[in-house]
């Protein structure tokens, strides 16, 4: 039978019991939406400056750097380094701007930590760290409302195929008189384009009939729509096809616009960790269930 993240963690700590849970499963442990998919992962374990290494049974890997002892928490009896500490343990060792984007933009997606939460932690505890590089590089292309891996994946492929576009990551969409119409999952609002990802829960029935309406409810504000979905990974063509396909659609239509980006007053922003730090446990509960089913 093949162990859950948690059950990998708990085993991984029982065997360097001087050491603490960090990187991924640090973040896994805490119920973080999108760590611990991976089973085969190895389960990283900070054990400080001084103490023996090794990894045993492929369940830990370990890592000797200072740890201060403000950097350590503790939940249901595991310690843990500081979500700032694991995410950037993360980040230092990606293996591309894209993975490190992942992991930066998926812990924000949990709240665990901020953009300018990461900046200052790189700035005053990471200024010599191996890997430093990586979160420094990342820092100005981490955003706060990803919802998934896959459209982190999307932007960084978006960006490629047009480095001057500006995208907006699930900015809600609103008629002139302040009906909200759709939040697409990245939006360039210069060009008029806008992309979504469809993975496989996309093709059920209800789900695909919900897409085709909001798709018709876009095109009709004057908007031009790519989507990418989950066979377009090993080849980009397609999707590129599509990309630049909306995009000559878009320039067609340009003074078609029945579209704002202004939200009405009655709107509740949900676009930074700062403002979902801010909700009620009932407002969390209501505003970001949509989050939750993307």
């Amino acid at each position: 039978m093949e162990l859950t993240a948690h059950q990998r963690i708990v085993e991984a700590a029982a065997m360097y019991r001087s050491g603490v849970v960090t990187g991924w499963a640090a973040l896994a442990w805490t119920n973080a939406r999108w760590f611990g998919e991976d089973d085969a992962a190895p389960v990283p374990i900070a054990l400080g400056i001084g103490h023996g290494g090794g990894t045993q049974k492929h369940l830990a890997v370990t890592d000797q750097e200072f740890l201060p002892p403000g950097e350590v928490m503790r939940i249901d009896g595991l310690r843990i380094t500081t979500p700032v500490r694991s995410v950037t343990y993360e980040m230092r060792r990606a293996a591309t701007l894209t993975c490190a984007l992942e992991i930066a933009d998926m812990a924000c997606y949990s709240d665990l930590v901020s953009r300018d939460e990461i900046a200052r932690y790189c700035l005053t505890e990471l200024p010599i760290q191996t890997g430093v590089g990586m979160v420094r590089d990342a820092l100005p292309h981490i955003r706060e409302n990803a919802w998934s891996p896959a459209e982190v994946r999307m932007r960084g492929i978006w960006l490629a195929a047009r480095p001057g576009a500006t995208l907006m990551c699930n900015a809600p969409v609103f008629s002139r008189n302040g009906v909200h119409l759709a939040t697409p999952d990245l939006l360039d609002p210069v060009a008029g384009v806008y992309g979504e990802y469809e993975g496989s829960l996309h093709l059920l029935g209800e789900r695909r009939a919900a897409d085709v309406a909001r798709e018709e409810k876009l095109r009709s504000a004057g908007l031009e729509g790519a989507t990418m979905v989950a066979s377009d990974a090993g080849n980009l063509t397609n999707f590129l096809a599509r990309l630049e396909g909306a995009h000559s659609r878009a320039i067609e239509r340009s003074g078609a616009r029945a579209w704002t980006l202004e939200k009405p007053a009655w709107w509740i922003d949900t676009s930074t960790v700062a403002a979902r730090r801010a909700l009620s446990a009932a407002q969390r509960e209501r505003l970001l269930r949509y989050r939750r089913a993307a």
